[in-house]
């Protein structure tokens, strides 16, 4: 039985979380004396009063089930984004009501896919509102809301068994309260340490702030119309490429890197072959782009090394529009759209620790084949791998897959070409941001039909909540016990 009580006390909290941020963004608009100020503000006290509401009204709730944490999870990411479309639409300009709710799904599952042709033409008050949802995304509302709440029995366990993915709890069984402080130190850490370095690199403290949160929570809203390319700056794209790929990693191994604990980003296999893997690409592309004489070499490895990192990251940024890309170029960053960082990163995507388990998978099928009576059994990082865990990845990349086709065939009804569609449905459910054809890293998705923003905004959603959760909510509330 799932209390609605404990479900509307719990998705207050979230409301209020999200109204602090509002509240920020409204200080900005007020201290720069825009006209975002009225729409922030009055989507603040709005916001406030509904996550309120719930605190004076509902008694208590010392624990949480874990059905009651997964319809809390997923039903929390969907009013967040209804919540967070409100200052967007109010305020107008470029934002109809199909494009509000696109940007604040986009930001808050960190895709940084965007309709706005003009990015620069939006007050730092709702500039900041946009970034601060890739912040709140970025690890997750829900554990955000964990960590500022006092540890009750059930609760913090329930939430997190909700919320973070089996595969990526599997080097680090210890308590949920210690996971999700490790998770948001890491979190806080590297977003401090690179606006610094972004800061000390030439942008304003605004612009740096901004694309840190952008960067570690892998999302991609810039504050430039052309990305980080506005600045045409060697020492940023460098900055912003390692702080990319790291938010790209499991945050348990980067806490343990930077704790020189005994598994790390160098003694993990799976990490080692997730950067081996995305070097070869960086490598594959770099000379396709000098050989076709696209770029010089220098350039070629540059540009390479950016998107790359961009898009197996899933964050999205761009230094150079790689539609002009050649078709093999654009076929790679097609796969590494769909591959993706690893699990218990910001990143989205299928993940790469299920690519690499899938084929440790079909390596222990073949050995069956040929030794049926053999006893074989997948491990990562000395870690046994559990059948039923096995078969959930599986299922997962079917599922996965089945949602990309059925997004590009309903895209495609409507009219929009083919590697647009394509490529816009693998960059949503995959929260990578930028795709090819109409939308691509320099482009926008604010030519497309309405119908197609609200499917594509179902679809981050359900990449960031990797469909299963989605899938089990609905056959939770269908039940008729």
């Amino acid at each position: 039985m799932i209390r609605t009580r404990a479900v509307i006390k719990y998705l207050g909290y979230i409301l209020l979380f999200n109204a602090l941020f509002l509240f920020i963004s409204a200080v900005i608009s007020f201290a720069g004396g825009e006209n975002s100020m009225s729409a922030l503000l009055f989507s603040g006290l709005l916001t406030a009063a509904l996550g309120s509401f719930p605190q004076v009204f509902v008694e208590k709730i010392e624990e949480v089930t874990f059905h009651e944490g997964l319809v809390i999870s997923v039903i929390g990411w969907i009013i967040t984004c209804i919540v967070g479309m409100i200052p967007y639409y109010i305020w107008g300009g470029e934002f109809t009501l199909a494009n509000a709710l696109f940007e604040s799904v986009s930001g808050y599952t960190t895709t940084g896919a965007s309709t706005l042709n003009d990015v620069e033409a939006l007050p730092k008050g709702l500039l900041f509102w946009r970034s601060s949802t890739t912040f709140i995304g970025g690890v997750g509302i829900i554990l955000f809301v964990l960590l500022i709440l006092p540890e009750k029995k059930g609760v913090q366990a329930s939430f997190y068994r909700s919320e973070v993915s089996d595969l990526s709890k599997m080097s680090f069984r210890t308590r949920s309260r210690h996971i999700i402080h490790m998770i948001v130190t890491v979190y806080f850490t590297l977003i401090i340490v690179e606006t610094i370095l972004l800061k000390l690199l030439g942008m304003t403290f605004f612009d740096a702030l901004c694309h840190s949160f952008s960067t570690v929570a892998t999302a991609g809203f810039s504050t430039k119309n052309l990305s980080i390319a506005a600045y045409n700056n060697i020492g940023i794209e460098l900055v912003i490429m390692f702080f990319m790929l790291i938010s790209s990693m499991h945050f348990g191994l980067v806490y343990s890197t930077l704790t020189n604990k005994k598994i790390n980003i160098f003694t993990s296999r799976p990490a080692r072959m997730y950067m081996i893997v995305t070097f070869i690409g960086i490598i594959l592309i770099t000379f396709q782009l000098a050989q076709e004489k696209v770029y010089g070499l220098g350039e070629s490895l540059r540009y390479a090394s950016f998107q790359v990192i961009s898009l197996v990251s899933t964050t999205g940024l761009a230094t150079v529009d790689t539609a002009k890309w050649p078709l093999f170029s654009i076929i790679l960053l097609l796969y590494y759209s769909m591959q993706c960082g690893m699990v218990g990163s910001t990143a989205g995507g299928i993940k790469f620790d299920r690519i690499y388990l899938f084929f440790a998978s079909v390596k222990k099928q073949l050995k069956l084949i040929i030794h049926p009576d053999g006893m074989y059994a997948i491990k990562m990082d000395k870690k046994v791998v559990h059948y039923s865990l096995e078969l959930q990845i599986m299922i997962f990349i079917i599922a996965y897959l089945l949602t990309m086709l059925i997004t590009t065939l309903l895209l495609a009804a409507m009219g929009i070409d083919g590697m647009t569609s394509l490529s816009a449905s693998i960059a949503t459910i995959g929260n990578v941001g930028p795709g090819f054809g109409g939308v691509s890293s320099l482009g926008n998705y604010g030519q497309l039909p309405d119908a197609a923003k609200y499917i594509l905004s179902v679809n981050m959603l359900l990449g960031r909540l990797e469909i299963m959760n989605v899938v089990a909510l609905f056959l939770l509330l269908c039940r008729k016990d």
